[in-house]
């Protein structure tokens, strides 16, 4: 073996190892990557209001509501659309909230929520499928609700998503609703509803 063969054998393994470093940062750079927009560009409680008004949900969802609402997956396909029809009753202390969803290939499925006010402004909450207890704060015209559920998919399958749940009261009684589903901290989709109250 020539001196020079010999070098070039000596610093192989050394530029190996460079070269699997070089990959294992891209790797890393590319989950932090992901990892950072699907933590980024959403709501906060803190952001500056931008009216005077108050949402108390106990007022709001009391009596008959209707929502119309799709979801969007996280490449901007619309992927399924629906109307909801909400009954709510309010005891002093429990607001029941019975939802009746029919959605546009026909299916139908009923959700029925307690959420029970636990402070001035906090909630908790719970439903079939619920992990846990959902939990939810109000603040201004703002309300931030977030849970783990078992969600129903067509063919008969559950499948187990978070929502970062975010309401904001409009004018003339309507509310936009946008929730962020997750699962294993990867962003699927958004959820977005539009409420507005039925005429007594």
């Amino acid at each position: 073996m020539t001196p020079a063969s010999q070098d070039t054998t000596r610093h192989r393994p050394k530029r190996i190892a460079l070269r699997r470093l070089g990959r294992l940062a891209l790797i890393g750079g590319a989950v932090a990557g992901v990892a950072a927009l699907a933590s980024c560009g959403r709501p906060s409680l803190s952001d500056e209001k931008l009216s005077d008004k108050a949402l108390n949900l106990e007022e709001y969802f009391v009596g008959q509501t209707v929502a119309y609402g799709q979801f969007t997956d996280r490449f901007g396909t619309v992927r399924r659309r629906f109307v909801v029809d909400i009954t709510g009753e309010w005891d002093g202390r429990d607001l029941t909230l019975t939802e009746d969803f029919r959605y546009a290939d026909g299916s139908t499925e009923q959700r029925i929520w307690t959420l029970t006010k636990t402070g001035p402004d906090s909630w908790e909450g719970t439903a079939d499928g619920v992990q846990g207890k959902a939990r939810g704060e109000e603040r201004g015209d703002t309300f931030n609700w977030a849970y783990t559920i078992d969600l129903p998919v067509p063919g008969g399958d559950t499948m187990r998503v978070s929502f970062d749940d975010w309401m904001w009261l409009l004018e003339d009684g309507r509310l936009l609703n946008k929730a962020y589903m997750s699962r294993f901290g990867v962003t699927l989709g958004e959820v977005t509803i539009f409420f507005e109250k039925k005429d007594d």
